[in-house]
């Protein structure tokens, strides 16, 4: 099985999406789609989840801990013959979301620093494989700055003295944002035991060993540390 292609939904009435990370929570899905419809489990699998690069909301949100470098977001990376994950699946109106069957730059907005790709999933509902989830995979520093320019990596990364999304090695000691990551915890606990246990188990950290069941049992604060009160529903689970 091949990667993922750039997103391709065409001129389609509905797309669907692949939710790992935030998106788990249908509270915080509906959040960005208040549309959605259907919200439900899959699995994509040849796909790795990982916290593995640093996102620039968290340092505007002041959850970043640069001095920790708990400061990691979730994104997919292929893996030929990866088990994958359980992710959440809802279809969402086709918005201005897809232009000529690429994202649009309205859709890149909400998700600036990630490779918006088409992959293969599995509707556990029904166990069938279908074609056409939309997922937020790993992309690379040059093709970020080739979207928007040096100067949006400088004023989204390079202030807080960052200086790269994608180039964290796998011994770079990066790890989760931990509101960040107890709050994707919480959403897949509501979701039900396979996809908790897939967050935990399927899950990992940047250097692609340590598992967040792994991680949260040497650091059980993170899950009784409660977010910024500002932050609190939509960091909430």
């Amino acid at each position: 099985m091949s990667e993922g292609t750039s997103a391709n939904a065409e001129q389609e009435e509905f797309i669907t999406i692949l939710g790992l990370g935030s998106l788990l929570s249908e509270r915080s899905s509906r959040m960005t789609f208040p549309d959605l419809q259907n919200f439900r489990l899959g699995r994509v699998p040849n796909y790795r989840r990982v916290f593995g690069h640093p996102a620039s909301i968290f340092f505007q949100r002041g959850i970043a801990n640069q001095e920790t470098l708990e400061m990691s977001s979730l994104s997919a990376e292929y893996v030929d013959g990866h088990a994958g994950f359980v992710c959440t699946i809802f279809e969402v109106p086709n918005n201005n979301m897809m232009e000529g069957g690429m994202p649009s730059k309205a859709y890149l907005e909400r998700e600036e620093e990630f490779d918006i790709i088409s992959v293969p999933y599995i509707d556990l509902e029904n166990g069938k494989e279908r074609q056409g989830g939309v997922l937020c995979a790993r992309y690379t520093d040059e093709g970020y700055t080739q979207r928007w320019g040096k100067e949006r990596f400088e004023k989204q990364y390079g202030v807080y003295g960052i200086a790269t999304i994608w180039g964290w090695k796998q011994d770079s000691g990066l790890l989760p944002c931990a509101t960040y990551l107890r709050h994707c915890t919480l959403a897949a606990k509501s979701m039900g035991p396979a996809c908790s246990d897939s967050f935990l188990d399927e899950t990992f950290l940047a250097d692609r060993t340590t598992t967040i069941r792994t991680y949260l049992a040497s650091n059980p604060q993170i899950m009784t540390t409660e977010p910024p009160p500002e932050l609190a529903v939509r960091y909430g689970g």
